[in-house]
C-alpha cells in the first residue's frame, strides 16, 4: 500500500469518526435541536429561576430581619443578574466554539481534567438533589391539596403521593430535548408566577395576627448567626438556574451575522429582571401577618381561603413537574453521553427509555425511603447552589478580565465573597 493510500485511509477514518460524533451530538438531548425561539428559553429560565424557593423567602426574612433581609434580597438579585449575563457572554467567547454544557466552560477555564472534576460533581449534586427535593415537594403539595379539598377523607401516606407525582415523569422523561418540553415549561412558568402571587395575596388577605412577633427567630446570638447564613443560602436558592443556563442557551440557533448573545440575553435577563415581582411581595407580605412564626413554606402557614390554598398547591405541582424536567435534562445528557461514547451502546429509544426511567425511579425511591438523604440533598443544594451561580461564573470570568478593568474585577470579587458566605 502506497503512502497516498495510507493517507487516504487515515483521512477516511477521521471523516468517519467526525460523522459518528456528529450523529451522536444530533441525538443527545442538549445538542439535538438548535431551532428554539428566544421565548422558549425564557420559559425554561423562568421555570428554573422562579421556583419553590420563593415560598421559603418569608421564613428567610424572619431569620434575617427586615433591614438586612431587604438588603440581601436586592444584593442577591444584582449579583444573580450580573453573573447570568456573564455566563451568556462566555457562551461563545472563543470564536467558532460554543460552550453548550456547564462542564465545557469549566474545562476551558480550568483545564480538560480539572474543569471536569470541578464542575460535574457539583452540578450533579445540585441537579439530582433538586430532582429528589422536587419529588418530595410535588408529593407534599398533592397531599396538601388532598387534605384541603377533602379534610374528612382518610389520611394517605406521603409515599403514595410521591409515586403519583413520579408516574408523570416516567412519561415526560421520554421527551427528547428542551424544545420538546417547551409547552410544559410555559405551563410551569405561568404556575410559578401564579402561586407566588397567591402566596402574597393570601398573606395580605390574612392580615396581621394578634400577638405577632417580629424579633429574630433565634433566641441566642449563636443561633441568630447560624440562621443569618442559612437565610443567605435560602435567598441564593430562590435565585436559581445558572447551572442549566448554558444547556438552555445551546438550543438557540446562531444568527447569521452575530453570536446568539442577544436572543439568549433576552431569554435570560427577562426572567431574572422580572423575578423580583414574584420574590419581593412574597417575602415582605408573607412575613408581615405571622412574623417569626412563619413556616418554611408560606402555603403551609396559610389555610384560608381554602379553595385558593388548594389551587396554589396544585399550581406548585404543575410547576415542579416542569422544573424536574428542566433540571433532569442535563443529567440525562450526561448519562446518555457516557453510555454512548464510553460504553459504545447504540443510541436510540431503547437506551433512552431504560436510562431515563431508571433515573426517575432512583430519585423516586430515594425520596420515599430515605428521608434523611432528602434533608442532606436540600443541605447540599444550599451549600453548592451559591457556588454554582455566583462563585463559578466569576471564577471563569477572571482569566479573561483585564486587570485594568477594576470595576468588573471588583464585581467578580464581590460575587465570589457573597457565594462564600452563602
Amino acid at each position: 500500500m502506497g503512502r497516498d493510500d495510507v493517507g487516504a485511509a487515515q483521512g477516511g477514518d477521521v471523516a468517519q469518526q467526525q460523522e459518528n460524533t456528529k450523529s451522536i451530538d444530533d441525538w443527545l438531548p442538549i445538542t439535538s435541536s438548535r431551532n428554539a425561539k428566544w421565548w422558549y428559553s425564557a420559559f425554561h429560565n423562568v421555570t428554573a429561576m422562579v421556583g419553590a424557593g420563593v415560598l421559603s423567602l418569608p421564613y428567610a426574612m424572619a431569620e434575617l430581619g427586615w433591614g438586612p433581609g431587604i438588603a440581601v434580597l436586592v444584593i442577591s438579585w444584582v449579583i444573580t443578574l450580573y453573573t447570568l449575563w456573564q455566563m451568556v457572554e462566555m457562551h461563545e467567547m472563543v470564536p467558532g466554539k460554543r460552550f453548550d454544557r456547564y462542564h465545557e466552560l469549566g474545562q476551558h477555564a480550568f483545564g480538560e481534567k480539572l474543569g471536569l472534576w470541578i464542575v460535574v460533581p457539583q452540578q450533579l449534586v445540585v441537579e439530582v438533589g433538586t430532582n429528589i427535593v422536587y419529588m418530595v415537594t410535588g408529593g407534599k403539595s398533592l397531599q396538601k391539596f388532598h387534605n384541603v379539598v377533602c379534610p374528612d377523607c382518610k389520611s394517605i401516606k406521603l409515599s403514595y403521593f410521591i409515586i403519583i407525582f413520579a408516574s408523570v415523569h416516567f412519561v415526560l422523561s421520554q421527551l427528547p430535548n428542551f424544545n420538546s418540553i417547551s409547552g410544559i415549561s410555559l405551563a410551569a412558568a405561568v404556575m410559578s408566577l401564579t402561586y407566588s402571587t397567591i402566596g402574597w395575596v393570601a398573606s395580605v388577605h390574612k392580615g396581621k395576627q394578634p400577638d405577632v412577633d417580629y424579633s429574630y427567630k433565634a433566641s441566642t446570638r449563636t443561633g441568630a448567626v447560624f440562621n443569618f447564613f442559612s437565610a443567605l443560602g435560602d435567598v441564593a436558592f430562590a435565585y436559581a438556574g445558572h447551572n442549566v443556563v448554558l444547556e438552555i442557551q445551546a438550543t438557540i440557533p446562531r444568527p447569521p451575522k452575530s453570536p446568539p448573545r442577544s436572543p439568549c440575553g433576552r431569554a435570560s435577563s427577562w426572567p431574572t429582571s422580572s423575578s423580583p415581582s414574584a420574590t419581593s411581595p412574597s417575602r415582605w407580605s408573607g412575613t408581615g401577618p405571622s412574623g417569626n412564626s412563619v413556616d418554611d413554606n408560606i402555603l403551609i402557614t396559610l389555610e384560608k381561603p381554602r379553595w385558593l390554598i388548594a389551587a396554589a398547591n396544585l399550581f406548585v405541582v404543575v410547576h415542579v413537574i416542569g422544573s424536574y424536567q428542566i433540571y433532569a435534562m442535563p443529567v440525562f445528557d450526561m448519562i446518555e453521553t457516557v453510555l454512548v461514547k464510553e460504553f459504545h451502546l447504540p443510541p436510540g429509544r431503547t437506551i433512552r427509555l431504560i436510562a431515563r426511567s431508571a433515573y426517575v425511579a432512583l430519585t423516586m425511591i430515594i425520596a420515599i425511603i430515605i428521608p434523611s438523604l432528602v434533608d442532606y440533598s436540600d443541605s447540599s443544594e444550599a451549600l453548592l447552589w451559591p457556588q454554582q451561580h455566583t462563585f463559578f461564573p466569576a471564577s471563569c470570568g477572571w482569566p479573561y478580565t483585564s486587570l485594568r478593568d477594576s470595576a468588573c474585577l471588583g464585581s467578580q470579587t464581590g460575587s465570589a465573597l457573597y457565594s462564600a458566605f452563602s
